[in-house]
């Protein structure tokens, strides 16, 4: 049995931003099931919005914040997040990161940009790959602590408690199990400090912007603990994903947007002032609904993002990346429309926690995409997520040494119990099983929802859900097993939670209850096994 004073799930920047702070004050383990830097962060390319001009205050950013997130945002996290934001800037600047400056009038001051949904221009970025160059700082303070462990190609599978354990006080988290995914074997750690830093979900679709790891794996194991989970009908599809048959979930972050560029149908109309006055710089739920729309109407396969009257040289300069990427695909983006459909982009509920990352199950904590502060609401604000993350990190590192025993329990947890189990000999029943939860996901649950849909996705992943737990005790566990499982979960709980919501609001669309309901508005759908 292995034992640190803090466990961390996930590399990205909230767990390594906790990582960094809480060894400070003891032994920390990193897990991370691919390598550190496979990450949501990693992928992330428009910025951290943060109030550091002149010409913006916090209160602009809390009232846009609140407006895009339609109702349901705890407004003192909103301030508190957004307050404490600078802070947290001049951080990550003194870990090396070089965030994008120009020069005016012989002054240098931050090259800020603008994104949906903003008043002002807010957004710190680095060039198009603002998540990039935060990672590997990260990474390259991390790799200077010696008293951090970093466990890469670990996957976590499930958190162990006393009430598991069948002890007498209260519930509260001793441990975890880990898959060493090299040995095949599962590991056993204890920790009286296990946080969850494991992201999103996007995978639970079949279109998505998101990378291979974001399987919902923090909020599938916090629900199995019996853990309280929020809000998760509220998952963001991005405007914005690349059309084109060999590209992979590639995003055209908003930030296009924010520098002039315009969606147009096939027919080359700049369509969106007809759904929203701010046009193609509406919130993500609005521009996400207006495509989807006009998509159904035409008969498209996608529409077209355009910003070819901007000079050669500011797209190439400012987009260096994205203008890489789509010129790979034969599409020059300085000389021609970019094609893109919507698809599947961030979670906004998540496991229930306070600012400080604190969860219902003592001893847990939830911070970044995986956790529900209530900063989002039901729709969140473009580039408010590494914010968050940095955030939260800093609070949950504070509030864990508050929360310190006083003396710490010598508890021997038990090991893992494989069984008679064997080796999975059909894969073909994980990849069958993947693959139709994320079809009917995307077919049943996206960006326009009925009751009716709602209904034949729940009944098809229960039955799903049984298949998947005879697999799951009759085989050794493997990545791709606990993949599928934490999905099957994942799915269920968005299926769920929208099934509770009778009416439309923020990022849950469903055409039989269109608009928002006052007896239900506010309010926030709470879901526990307990």
């Amino acid at each position: 049995m292995k034992e640190y004073d803090f466990v961390v799930i996930g590399s990205g920047i909230a767990g390594l931003s906790f990582a960094l702070k809480a060894a400070k004050h003891g032994s920390a383990a990193v897990i991370t099931k691919r390598k550190a830097a496979e990450t949501n962060t990693a992928w992330a390319q428009g910025g951290i919005a943060c109030v550091t001009s002149d010409e913006d205050s916090f209160e602009l950013h809390v009232r846009d914040t609140l407006q895009a997130g339609a109702g349901l945002c705890d407004e003192a996290v909103v301030r508190t997040i957004v307050t404490e934001g600078p802070e947290r800037i001049r951080e990550l600047a003194e870990l090396g990161v070089r965030f994008d400056e120009r020069e005016i009038s012989g002054l240098r001051e931050l090259d800020l940009g603008k994104e949906g949904g903003h008043s002002k221009r807010r957004v710190l970025h680095v060039r198009d790959a603002t998540g990039k160059e935060i990672e590997d700082a990260l990474l390259r303070k991390l790799g200077r602590r010696s008293n951090v462990h970093l466990l890469e190609n670990h996957m976590a599978v499930d958190l162990i408690t006393a009430a598991k354990l069948g002890f007498a006080s209260e519930d509260r988290c001793l441990g975890i199990y880990v898959l060493d995914e090299e040995s095949g074997d599962v590991e056993t750690i204890r920790s009286d400090r296990i946080v969850l830093a494991t992201g999103g979900c996007g995978k639970v679709y079949l279109y998505t912007t998101n990378p291979d790891i974001a399987t919902g794996d923090g909020v599938a194991m916090a629900w199995r603990a019996g853990v309280e989970i929020a809000n998760m009908e509220f998952i963001q599809f991005h405007p914005t994903c690349l059309f084109h048959p060999q590209a992979k979930s590639f995003l055209i972050s908003e930030a296009v947007r924010g520098e002039g560029g315009i969606l147009r149908n096939d027919r080359g109309e700049d369509f969106m002032k007809r759904y929203d006055p701010r046009g193609s710089l509406a919130p993500r739920d609005i521009v996400a609904r207006a495509i989807d729309a006009e998509i159904k109407r035409s008969g498209a396969k996608c529409v077209f993002l355009d910003i070819t009257h901007r000079s050669p040289e500011f797209v190439r300069e400012r987009f260096p990346h994205i203008y890489q990427t789509c010129l790979r695909f034969g599409i020059d983006m300085s000389k021609q429309a970019i094609p893109v459909v919507p698809a599947a982009h961030y979670q906004c509920g998540g496991i229930n926690t306070d600012v400080n990352g604190v969860t219902s199950l003592p001893g847990l904590y939830a911070i970044g995409e995986v956790g529900c502060t209530g900063l989002h609401g039901a729709n969140r604000l473009a580039s408010n997520s590494l914010l968050e993350g940095l955030v939260v990190a800093h609070r949950a590192a504070a509030a864990t040494l508050r929360t310190r025993p006083a003396r710490k329990q010598k508890i021997t947890l038990p090991e893992w119990q494989s069984g008679n189990v064997q080796d999975v000999d059909e894969l073909v029943v994980i990849y069958h099983n993947w693959d139709e939860i994320r079809r009917l996901m995307w077919d049943y649950v996206g960006i326009v929802r009925t009751d009716k849909r709602l209904q034949r996705a729940s009944a098809r992943l229960r039955n799903l859900q049984r298949e998947i737990r005879e697999f799951y005790w009759n085989f050794k566990v493997s990545v791709d097993l606990l993949e599928l499982r934490n999905l099957a979960a994942v799915a269920a709980l968005i299926v769920d939670s929208a099934l509770c919501r009778k009416e439309s609001c923020g990022l849950h669309y469903t055409l039989d209850y269109p608009n928002p309901d006052d007896r239900q508005f506010r309010r926030d759908t709470l879901l526990s096994r307990n």
